[in-house]
């Protein structure tokens, strides 16, 4: 998954060649999994379509205020454009466009659409060699990096002119991923590792029965979409699951026993930033696993059971520099329960679910959580889905730890 999946996009077309090349940028983004919307200034309809941009899109395209020729005629509002984007890309960007961007000039929807903006702005220049190095251009080119726009350098070859040199917009394929790297180093988490884990354990009776729980894996499937997002590299160790994930920076280690699940959690511990351990992991196992199937001949049987490792504790005995969260899932006497748990196993942060609290626990698309810090600051957030929660989580951590 992109980190432009779900993100708002709003793609600005100005009257070049290069135009041309926006249909493929378009789909890119689409592809990703971003929201895209278009608006064109009304000599780049020359260049390509508002069919096929719209096509493209799903979303009609604008280029005026209003349509003459509509007897409605629909007010076309640079405003709300401006506020609906997280991002505005403005490709081809021609010098005139270039020019009426640094100074402020405003005569059709697309540059008062850019004055209204509150995003980052990217702009991709598109025009020939000399224009390109025209110091007019080069100085408008500053102008704009010195408000905060980001500037997409053109790359070098063929010209529409025949010339060869800088001026070519830059290719669709690389205009996306320059983009999705700005974002991500930008990000708060970005070059910070978290591990996460997920899921329940299942401890083995014979080779058909287990001890196990009634957890889905779905909070920490969201936790570490949502670590993910942050720009983190997201190391989850998760139980049997039917839960998917699907982001890059996910990488996804499945175990079965809560005795395998301490020993990659051991083996990752020492390289990341952040731990998460929202698994729930079997607290016992059998003494003996027997290695056939054990068969109904008696009306009773009784197994002996014997404690698995605590992996939360062994973790806070050896951290260093890691900021450790744990979870505790309780009955009766919550608070006080997870403060002991906070203390006994020396965590930063505990994040408390209460069986009680309906919406919340196994197999639910929401949770209701109580967090505690170490100075016993607690802070208590109302019923949300798991993907709500799960950033309630990390605007906690980041406030507590990199604020």
């Amino acid at each position: 998954m992109s980190v432009l999946s779900g993100k708002n996009i709003l793609i600005g077309v100005t009257a070049g060649i290069a135009a041309y090349k926006t249909a493929h940028l378009v789909r890119f983004f689409v592809k990703a999994g971003a929201d895209v919307k278009v608006v064109m200034t009304p000599a780049s309809k020359d260049f390509v379509t508002p069919l096929t941009l719209s096509t493209l899109s799903n979303n009609p395209v604008v280029s005026t205020f209003f349509d003459k020729e509509d007897e409605n005629e629909q007010w076309n509002s640079h405003v709300d454009l401006g506020l609906w984007a997280d991002y505005m890309v403005v490709a081809p960007a021609t010098a005139n466009t270039l020019s009426k961007m640094s100074n402020g000039v405003c005569d059709n929807l697309l540059l008062a659409t850019y004055l209204s903006a509150k995003c980052k702005v990217y702009f991709a220049p598109a025009m020939d060699l000399d224009m390109y190095q025209h110091p007019t251009t080069q100085q408008n080119v500053k102008k704009l990096q010195s408000f905060g726009n980001v500037f997409i350098p053109p790359s070098s070859g063929e010209l529409a002119s025949g010339l060869i040199g800088e001026g070519r917009m830059e290719e669709p394929e690389n205009i996306i991923s320059f983009i999705e790297n700005d974002i991500i180093i930008g990000l708060p988490l970005y070059n910070k590792s978290v591990l996460i884990t997920a899921g329940p354990t299942y401890e083995a009776i014979d080779p058909v029965r287990f001890i196990g729980n009634h957890s889905s894996g779905k909070m920490g499937f969201e936790i570490a979409k949502a670590a993910a997002n942050l720009g983190a590299k997201v190391y989850l160790i998760t139980g049997p699951s039917s839960e998917v994930v699907s982001h890059s920076s996910i990488h996804r280690i499945d175990i079965v026993s809560a005795e395998e699940m301490y020993d990659e959690v051991h083996q990752l511990f020492g390289l990341v930033d952040i731990a998460i351990l929202s698994a729930a992991v079997s607290d016992y196992k059998p003494s003996n696993i027997a290695t056939s199937k054990i068969k109904k001949t008696e009306n009773s049987m009784r197994i002996e059971l014997v404690k698995t490792h605590d992996i939360l504790a062994s973790l806070g005995e050896i951290k260093t520099t890691q900021f450790l969260v744990g979870f505790a899932l309780e009955t009766d006497n919550e608070i006080e329960n997870a403060l002991l748990k906070l203390k006994k196993k020396n965590l930063d942060l505990i994040v408390l679910n209460s069986l009680k609290d309906e919406g919340a626990g196994f197999k639910k698309e929401t949770n209701k959580i109580t967090i505690i810090d170490k100075s016993e600051k607690i802070s208590e957030f109302s019923l949300k889905s798991k993907a709500a929660v799960a950033k309630d989580i990390f605007s906690e951590i980041l406030n507590r730890h990199y604020a």
